[in-house]
Parts: C-alpha cells; structure tokens; sequence
C-alpha cells in the first residue's frame, strides 16, 4: 500500500498522467427527475469481473472543463485537476465518474470567481447539485463491475459544500434508503451552505475536508466552526487545514503549484484521501 500511495502520489504532483481522457462518456437521470446530466467514467484495467469500489466526483464552480475548451465540451477537454484525479483512481482500482452537472443545464464553463451571488437557483449547491450526485449513486449501483455499498463522494470547491449537504443526515430531499455512499471527501467547499444547516451539521456516513487557510474564496475558519460544532454533535467528521495554501491548491497550472504551500498541500492532501479510500471502501 505504501509503494502504490508513493507512485500514484508522485504522478499526480508531478501531473505526469497519461493524456488519455475518460474512457467512457454515459448519460444518466439526475435525482432531481427533471435533468440528464453527462458522466465521464474512468475505468481501471480489467480485473475478471471483479466489482470495484467508486467515487462519484463533482466538479467546482468552474465546470467541468478546461478554460480552453472553446465551445467543445467534451472528454477531451475536461480540466487537468478533472483528468488527473480520474486517472490516479482508476489506477489505484477505482471506477471514478466525475459529474457534468452545469453543462446539462446551459452552464458548461462554469463561473469566474466573486460570481456566487449570481448563480441561477437550478445550480443550488445546497437543493440541487446533490440530487445530481444521488443520481450518479444509483447509476453506479446498476453496474456489474461496481460493488453497490462501496461508493464514495468527493468534490471541490461548489461541488465540495455539494459534497457536504448530501451527505447531511437532516438532508430533506433525501430519504434514508437514498443514503448509501460510504464516505465524502470536501475539498475547500464553502461550508456556508447558504444557512441551511445553522442549528448543526451532521453527516451521515464519515467526511473529511481539506482546505488551505490562504484560501481567497472560501473560509477555513467558517468551515474549521462547522467540523467544531458537527464533532460536539457527534458528527463524523474531520478537517485538515494546510498552512498557506489557497484556493484549488491541487490546481496543476503553474500558476498554483508554484506556491510551494499548493504543491505540499497537493501532496498531503492526495496521500490522505487514497488512504481514507483505502480503509473506508471495505467490502461489507
């Protein structure tokens, strides 16, 4: 387990992935019974029909895609953070499906930053954007080479604080019977949640956040106040807060990589959630 933690870690901070894209694009019902969201599968190599552990992946308020897609959404322009998150987990035997959830709704670039309170109400972090990764869950549960109780949820940034209000235990879109992933993973969400969750947070099943205390869009004292408060509540939850790192610290662009604070971040960080994975992905 260490040697592959060490090998999947050093391709993904050295951005050393293949330029393969997701192997699979798929169409699947959003929870929300309204939306057909678009789906990128990656796929470990084949394992004789064994069923995998999966993570259902979903996206920042940037989108999907790279800023250079050019009108062309696709597979083959989906972001370098999209690909190479894809990639290193279908390496370490994961079938990863990251969730296109604005394109299917007329957003697929996404929105510049400071434009939160200009958001169209159809992309609710909160209300909406979970049904989406609720639809990817059952989609994955019909999968011959998915084991159905062993399916994770992690997001970044909007499709982090997403992450969270799904996995809320006073989550009222959701029934108990709809709540099945295993564990979630919040990568600098917003832990605001637009005040839905002011008498406590709690989720469900065990979560961890990561985010950078230089973070320049959200707060990581607001989200360090959320883990307090759901811990004392008896809440599974935990928080990793990394010393100078900013927002989308494992953004692989020069640009934040060469913050020596994104690049170690990066680092922990992704040793971190393989070995969450690991240990939280058991058969039951």
């Amino acid at each position: 387990m260490r040697m592959l933690l060490a090998i999947l870690t050093l391709a993904f901070t050295s951005f050393s992935v293949s330029s393969a894209t997701a192997q699979q694009t798929i169409r699947f019902p959003s929870a929300d019974g309204r939306t057909t969201l678009t789906g990128y599968l990656f796929l470990p190599n084949a394992a004789n029909g064994t069923q995998r552990p999966a993570v259902v992946l979903m996206h920042g308020r940037a989108g999907a895609y790279s800023s250079l897609a050019k009108g062309q959404f696709t597979a083959e322009t989906l972001s370098k953070r999209h690909r190479a998150w894809g990639e290193m987990l279908a390496q370490a035997g994961y079938i990863a499906l990251l969730v296109d959830g604005f394109g299917p709704r007329g957003y697929p670039q996404g929105f510049p930053r400071g434009s939160y309170e200009d958001r169209p109400a159809e992309l609710n972090e909160v209300t909406v954007r979970p049904r989406d990764a609720y639809g990817a869950l059952a989609y994955l549960r019909t999968r011959r080479d998915v084991a159905p109780n062993n399916i994770a949820l992690l997001g970044w940034s909007n499709g982090g604080s997403a992450t969270l209000a799904a996995l809320a235990v006073d989550d009222a879109l959701t029934s108990p019977a709809e709540r099945q992933f295993r564990l979630g993973v919040a990568l600098y969400p917003a832990c605001g949640l637009k005040g839905q969750f002011e008498n406590g947070y709690r989720p469900y099943a065990p979560v961890s956040v990561f985010i950078g205390d230089a973070d320049e869009e959200v707060s990581s004292k607001r989200c360090a106040a959320l883990v307090e408060q759901s811990r004392a509540a008896g809440g599974r939850i935990s928080i990793q807060v990394y010393p100078g790192a900013t927002h989308s610290f494992d953004d692989p662009g020069a640009r934040r990589q060469s913050n020596p604070a994104n690049a170690d971040a990066t680092t922990d960080a992704t040793n971190r959630i393989l070995q969450i994975l690991a240990q939280g992905l058991q058969a039951r």
